[in-house]
């Protein structure tokens, strides 16, 4: 049952759109008789920050190849990359990787270790640069969403039951 509890967790955390946002909340309301809430914060925290360094890794390396592959993809590369630079080449200037890593530690759908490792990468970001960028929003993020669920849990339990069905 822990086992299966942690691979669901986990799994839970390597879907693009969701990642810790969702398995945290997860794990402290859904499987809180199977592990404590600090097990599923680490839990968590250590597979978002295992899937930056693994995506940026994959990213860079399919790129790459769909580059020197095929002339049209590298044609289309390009040009989006050269409007995402336009866009916010400014704000990564000023911030670096501490803008990175406030936009993957914003706990909404939409942003994460995934999103910020496409926009680092387009934006030519170091790789070094991003994984520190992605530790730090991974625990920004952390924070936030095990703060908001604990807070919840204990300040405002009836509204919980309103959303979460008892497990």
């Amino acid at each position: 049952m822990l086992l299966k509890t942690i691979l669901i967790l986990i799994g839970v955390t390597f879907v693009p759109a969701l990642e810790l946002r969702a398995s945290i909340p997860l794990g402290i309301f859904a499987y809180r008789d199977s592990l404590h809430w600090t097990a599923t914060v680490a839990i968590c925290v250590a597979a978002n920050i295992a899937l930056a360094f693994v995506f940026y890794w994959l990213l860079d390396t399919v790129i790459k190849w769909l580059r020197h592959r095929w002339a049209w993809f590298q044609r289309i590369y390009e040009r989006v990359v050269a409007r995402a630079q336009r866009k916010i080449h400014k704000s990564v200037e000023r911030y670096g990787e501490w803008g990175v890593a406030v936009f993957i530690g914003i706990p909404l759908p939409g942003t994460g270790v995934i999103t910020g490792a496409i926009a680092s990468y387009a934006l030519g970001l170091d790789r070094r640069k991003y994984y520190i960028a992605s530790i730090l929003g991974v625990a920004i993020a952390a924070t936030a969403v095990t703060l908001v669920c604990l807070l919840g849990r204990h300040a405002a339990p009836w509204l919980l039951r309103l959303f979460i069905k008892e497990v």
